[in-house]
């Protein structure tokens, strides 16, 4: 927000300078021009002849110079801009346990998740394939492609799937119910990354058929290559019955290849080809073919023609609900080793079957394995905590919060993220840490998002695609790399897994060192030990409390007039666990030692107890907070405006009515509990007792299902910050923040000190309403939820919100990281 603050600002100086000099000089030589005679307008003409050989020797002189300087430095290249110069480091994702097999099992996968169902590969530019289908709601046919919330299916999701080879989904949509099961295989003859297999299983319940257009399936698979290789027709497109032969193509990376379909009913195909190198508008070129289909012959089915060379095939298959279908992709084609009727015979029908069925079972011991949630928890339960892990594996990489309203990577989300990938598969946990460290600029600053490629470009506001190099995002990172270290030293992984966390830890090191100096320098404060979130806004006239977009926390209060002066308490928190990760690394290698004194000294100061109470704690209120500029009395008031031709309008702008001072500020929330959930306070304490009063209080923070995110008692509970900003972190529940509270809660339950059976009898009642509520929500409405309503407990905000709302299958099973 400041950043774009000064941007406005300086076109506004140039602009005034370039308008001066106009208004002077131009009008003055306007007045001369009116006063001269004609041997003078031939004397102007010399003039600009001069004027024209002098440029022309000056512009020469710069050519000349230009080729001796590129003879006498024939390599030199451009400066890079510093924001986009890697970090001079080896990167992570070149370690060993990264390449060969595992590189080559990750290939293929459910990789496109604002889509209900795509596949790709692990490639910038790749062979995707998906699926669409036509619902049917209010006697219309409706496209169904791009998860979005306006399609209104009641449920989708994956109710299984294990990051690598297998997953399950099930989709209903008004009276269709749609199964879509992936498994990949590699065998014998297979080119690079394997073959794999879609299974889609289509019902409706016939008694609620009330016309012939709910009696037939409409579905549509389509493969698309992004490299605009040309794709090709099967040779026996029309022979369903039996089998069939959709597509061919090849590849660099995996070789020929083969496009298969196999009905278990009476199918009908039809298809079309298209070429275009942006598959994002897919959705837009069927409709449009399917209505001209419409408009002619009266007949719902793609036209069965194709431009010349096609890098999209979309082929519709049709048939009377239920059917079934199986479509398999087979690689490595065109050898004499291929075994290709062999491999296809083992990705269809009843061999499918088997093989699904084999998967399932798999996923569900090592989900118990990992869990143990079946002695503690209902089966409404177990089905939630499956769905959760579920949904966060299908998407990698990275993990995504939300696949219809945030399908691509956040830093600041990725860290509570991984706090449950590694306990279900550790590489994949240190895979999708290499790409985010390997990110990494110079100075060691990293990108908040992630948006790779048009397809995801195309579900991001503009407003957030720019991102500031000055701005950071919480380092959560370091939330799962401490839990890893822990667990190294708990002797809780096997020997290789061990060994490969510690050579990633080894090489992850240097980075991890210019991520906190990079915080430690850019982000301090002005007193020693403190730090703040730069990027708020210090000119706006229409926010009620300027944003605090890089803190995640965007909204919550912060001191209501945004300076240098501020210390927020939450970063120095997050610098703590930073460095106290730093210094756990450093103890693992003794080439490290000496860094190893540093981060101690930086961590034992940033964890003192009486500086943290000097700096952040009201003795008063008994709790902590912000510092910084600040007034309560900050309002929005209706103003009238002009708008074109004096139009009267109305707008809500910011309205002072006092001047602010430098203060603690006065609103309690789930910043106040920062120092709680990093443990720093002592469990013989006072002040821990007055954070469990916080935590308890049903005036403050206590609801039945859950901690809502500001207290009650705040004079901006449930405010508004504009006009059309509803409030989002000022009272609703949130579940990585309770997971964090809950963890604590569970640590002083364990310590001893005097408050230990109180934080015992608050972990349970907590960790009871957090669960229930969860698993209401998702039996209710088919979702996980990205926030749910302090009042009532209804899920709300972006559904089917499976980053750190999954962090309810640790709650579950009292998994903890460090405990």
């Amino acid at each position: 927000m400041t950043g774009s603050g000064r941007r406005s600002s300086a076109r506004s100086r140039i602009k005034s300078k370039t308008d001066a000099n106009e208004d002077g000089p131009l009008r003055n030589a306007g007045d001369h021009r009116r006063n001269t005679t004609r041997d003078h307008t031939s004397l102007r003409l010399l003039n600009v002849n001069i004027k024209m050989l002098l440029g022309f020797t000056v512009f020469t002189f710069f050519i000349i110079w230009f080729l001796i300087n590129r003879l006498v430095n024939p390599d030199q290249e451009p400066e890079t801009p510093r924001v986009i110069t890697p970090f001079p480091a080896p990167k992570l994702m070149d370690l060993p346990m990264f390449q060969g097999e595992h590189k080559e099992s990750l290939y293929w996968g459910t990789y496109r998740p604002h889509v209900y169902l795509g596949i790709r590969a692990r490639t910038p530019r790749s062979l995707v394939a998906g699926l669409m289908w036509l619902g049917v709601k209010d006697g219309r046919y409706h496209l169904r492609h791009v998860c979005q919330d306006s399609d209104e299916l009641s449920k989708y999701g994956w109710s299984r799937h294990n990051g690598h080879d297998f997953g399950h989904q099930l989709l209903v949509d008004q009276d269709l119910t749609l199964e879509t099961s992936f498994l990949k295989s590699k065998g014998d003859g297979s080119g690079y990354g394997g073959d794999w297999a879609v299974r889609l299983d289509l019902q409706s319940e016939e008694s609620r058929w009330t016309n012939d257009m709910q009696r037939t399936g409409y579905l549509f698979f389509y493969v698309a290559d992004e490299d605009g290789n040309a794709l090709s027709l099967g040779r026996d497109m029309f022979d369903i019955h039996e089998g069939s032969l959709l597509a061919i193509g090849s590849r660099a990376d995996i070789g020929g290849w083969q496009l298969h379909l196999k009905g278990m009913e009476s199918l009908e195909v039809h298809y079309s080809g298209f070429r275009t190198p942006h598959i994002h508008n897919l959705s837009d070129l069927v409709l449009e073919n399917l209505a001209a289909q419409a408009a002619m012959f009266n007949r719902l089915q793609l036209s069965d023609t194709s431009v010349s060379s096609p890098n999209i095939l979309v082929f519709q298959i049709s048939a009377r609900i239920p059917f079934k279908a199986d479509i398999a992709f087979v690689s490595g084609t065109g050898v004499k080793t291929s075994r290709v009727e062999e491999r296809l015979s083992s990705l269809t029908g009843t061999s499918l079957t088997s093989l699904l069925k084999e998967k399932q079972s798999e996923f569900d011991a090592k989900f118990e394995n990992c869990f143990k949630m079946a002695a503690k928890l209902d089966s409404e339960s177990v089905v939630v905590g499956k769905a959760a892990i579920g949904n966060m594996l299908a998407e990698l990489y990275t993990a995504v919060p939300s696949r219809p309203f945030f399908p691509r990577g956040f830093l600041w989300d990725e860290g509570f993220h991984q706090l449950l990938i590694w306990h279900w598969d550790v590489r994949i946990c240190l895979d999708i840490l290499g790409h985010w460290l390997d990110l990494m600029n110079t100075d060691g600053w990293i990108p908040r998002e992630q948006i790779l490629g048009a397809e995801a470009l195309s579900k991001v506001p503009e407003e957030f695609v720019l991102q500031h190099p000055t701005n950071g995002n919480p380092p959560t990172l370091f939330l799962v790399l401490r839990e890893l270290i822990y667990a190294i030293k708990k002797n809780k992984f096997t020997a290789t897994e061990s060994n490969e966390i510690s050579s990633f830890l080894e090489r992850a090191l240097v980075r991890l060192e210019a991520w906190f100096q990079w915080f430690n320098t850019t982000q301090s404060g002005k007193e020693r030990s403190s730090y703040f979130w730069h990027g708020r806004d210090t000119t706006t006239i229409r926010e009620l409390n300027p944003k605090t977009l890089s803190s995640g926390l965007d909204d919550y209060p912060r001191a209501s007039h945004p300076s240098e002066e501020e210390r927020h308490l939450d970063l120095r928190c997050w610098m703590l666990l930073a460095v106290d990760s730093l210094h756990s690394i450093a103890e693992l290698f003794e080439s490290s030692s000496e860094h190893k004194k540093e981060y101690g000294s930086t961590a034992t100061l940033l964890s003192d107890f009486k500086i943290l109470n000097q700096l952040h704690f009201d003795f008063a209120y008994g709790a902590y907070l912000d510092f910084g500029n600040h007034t309560e009395k900050v309002r929005l008031s209706w103003k009238e405006i002009k708008v074109g031709n004096n139009y009267p309008a109305r707008e809500l702008v910011r309205e002072v009515l006092e001047k602010p001072e430098l203060r603690l500020v006065p609103h309690v929330g789930y910043v106040s509990l920062f120092p709680f959930m990093e443990k720093i306070i002592p469990p013989d304490s006072w002040i821990l007792d007055k954070q469990l009063d916080l935590i308890s209080n049903r005036s403050i923070l206590w609801t039945d299902y859950g901690l809502r995110s500001l207290a009650k008692t705040s004079s901006l509970y449930m405010k508004h910050n504009t006009e059309h900003d509803p409030p989002y972190w000022r009272g609703p529940i949130w579940m990585n923040m309770n997971y964090r509270i809950l963890a604590a809660l569970y640590y002083y339950s364990q310590v001893n000190g005097p408050y230990r059976e109180r934080a015992e009898v608050i972990y349970d009642k907590l960790r009871g309403n957090l669960i229930r509520n969860v698993v209401r929500n998702y039996h209710q409405t088919g979702f996980l939820w990205e926030q749910y309503d302090q009042k009532k407990g209804k899920g709300k905000g972006a559904r089917l919100f499976t980053g750190w709302t999954a962090l309810v299958l640790l709650i579950m099973g009292e998994v903890y990281g460090e405990t």
